[in-house]
């Protein structure tokens, strides 16, 4: 069975609404369909101290979150747009990810090998490539494999003020961007589960 974990980076705290949120569980809803499990994370749910550990010691909740991204063949990476960037938060969680690269399996591969990463993004401003771009060479540089067209996103019109939760049906391009991103994640995460990079 092929697992999936989503990792919202909205800057609000459950139970507020989220936009990100809405867009990811329509990810994982089309992951479903492809037969994959999947658990969804609300990051600043978590106390997640600043640092490029595994563990930044007392009180940092990072860890548990670790073992859920570790668990999960596939990551969804969920962040609103703020000031034509990713959220805060999406960063804290690739400092955090830092730490994979001196993490290495039994036979000497980085551990985040053999797994997939997807980006979701959200805003009533541009910015989605850039961010998807940022987002792509980091979560790559840790270990990840992009699966062609890994990334499904909504922006708003320029300076208007309507959220993606706000809108009454999901847009056409963006609920196929979204059942693409899905097909293409559970296949490329079936067949590196069955053949992972040479060490």
């Amino acid at each position: 069975m092929v697992r999936a974990l989503a990792l919202n980076c909205t800057l609000k705290p459950a139970p507020a609404p989220s936009s990100t949120e809405k867009l990811l569980r329509e990810v994982l809803a089309a992951l479903g369909d492809a037969g994959v499990e999947s658990e969804l994370a609300r990051v600043v749910d978590y106390d997640v101290r600043p640092g490029v550990e595994k563990d930044m010691g007392a009180g940092d909740q990072w860890p548990a979150l670790r073992e859920k991204v570790l668990a999960a063949d596939i990551l969804v990476l969920g962040t609103p747009t703020w000031m034509g960037h990713h959220s805060s938060i999406a960063a804290r969680v690739l400092e955090r990810l830092d730490a994979e690269l001196s993490e290495t399996d039994d036979q000497g591969r980085p551990i985040l090998f053999g797994k997939v990463a997807v980006v979701a993004v959200v805003g009533n401003e541009d910015g989605a490539h850039k961010i998807t771009a940022d987002l792509f060479q980091a979560l790559n540089d840790v270990g990840y494999t992009i699966p062609a067209q890994g990334v499904t996103y909504w922006n708003g019109e320029a300076m208007g003020s309507t959220d993606y939760r706000e809108l009454e049906t999901t847009p056409e391009s963006t609920a196929g961007t979204t059942a693409t991103v899905a097909a293409n994640a559970a296949h490329l995460a079936t067949l590196l589960a069955g053949a992972n990079y040479p060490a």
